[in-house]
């Protein structure tokens, strides 16, 4: 089956650090009946970003251990997403797919790439929502600027990719107005590309108001190009995206990833006529996945 990390069967191994994770509960729907889950990201030609989002594919199918999961990207690297779902309908006789997308606003690739990978595909094949906005990655944001020591006078500036797609823009703002709201301090948003204000001309507003130091809040996937223009931005600490190499991905993400499908698989099924019922595994470090 065309995918990385290519299994015909799920993944079960554990996120990485963690002990093995154990098998979850399946309901009605035997593992084999639902939807392959195909999660698929932009795709990078760096090392550590690829290595990164490996990682949290693996870490999605330990905690859906029942599950297919598989991933691919709309570009840079392969295998591209018509090639995966080809591969999912030669092996499992058109087994239905859902696509996780794993961008963090739902732009170009969300709206027209990835729709139309599924319009045109054999199987079934439907695309949920991008990643953010979400609380829990506000979260995971705050999490990620508490590591690098976030004092009560510094200026908050969100770092995002940017988009032509006014609806990625809306959601970059969203996200910045939830973190405002985790961290008690107004955040505003930069935009690495497409969209205004560019990254540097929000750093340098942000600083003539500012009383103290101008910290921005990487809000990107994983290491990269633009994780590396967003720490040249001209503030005084760039925090780390929400994907590090080398560390376990955010089970906060993992959920998020585990929760758009399950919505979007349990909607399938009932418009079917079919019963449906999915719970993740317990995480070895907190409840059980939401």
């Amino acid at each position: 089956m065309m995918g990385i990390p290519v299994p015909t069967t799920p993944v079960r191994t554990a996120p990485i650090g963690t002990a093995p994770i154990g098998t979850a509960p399946v309901g009605a729907v035997s593992s084999s009946a639902a939807p392959a889950l195909l999660a698929t990201s932009h795709g990078t030609s760096d090392p550590a970003g690829q290595r990164a989002v490996l990682a949290l594919v693996a870490a999605v199918a330990a905690t859906a251990p029942q599950l297919t999961v598989l991933g691919g990207y709309v570009d840079v690297q392969s295998p591209d997403v018509p090639t995966c779902l080809t591969g999912i309908a030669a092996e499992t006789a058109g087994r239905p797919v859902v696509i996780v997308p794993l961008l963090l606003s739902a732009g170009y690739h969300v709206r027209v790439d990835l729709a139309e990978a599924a319009a045109e595909a054999s199987q079934p094949v439907r695309v949920t929502g991008a990643l953010g906005p979400d609380a829990r990655l506000a979260r995971i944001l705050a999490d990620r600027l508490q590591e690098i020591g976030l004092f009560p006078d510094d200026t908050v500036v969100l770092a995002a990719a940017g988009s032509t797609d006014a609806n990625a823009v809306a959601d970059c703002h969203s996200t910045a107005g939830q973190l405002a709201t985790v961290l008690g301090r107004p955040v505003t948003v930069g935009f690495i590309s497409a969209a205004e204000p560019r990254l540097a001309d929000a750093v340098r507003a942000a600083r003539a108001g500012a009383p103290g130091r101008v910290v921005v809040a990487s809000y990107l996937l994983a290491p990269g190009y633009f994780a590396g223009l967003a720490d040249g931005c001209g503030a005084d600490a760039v925090s780390r995206p929400l994907l590090v190499d080398g560390e376990e991905p955010p089970q906060g993400l993992v959920d998020v990833i585990v929760d758009l499908y399950t919505s979007t698989a349990r909607l399938d099924q009932a418009l079917a006529g079919l019963p449906w019922s999915f719970s993740a595994v317990r995480s070895t470090t907190g409840g059980p996945a939401r």
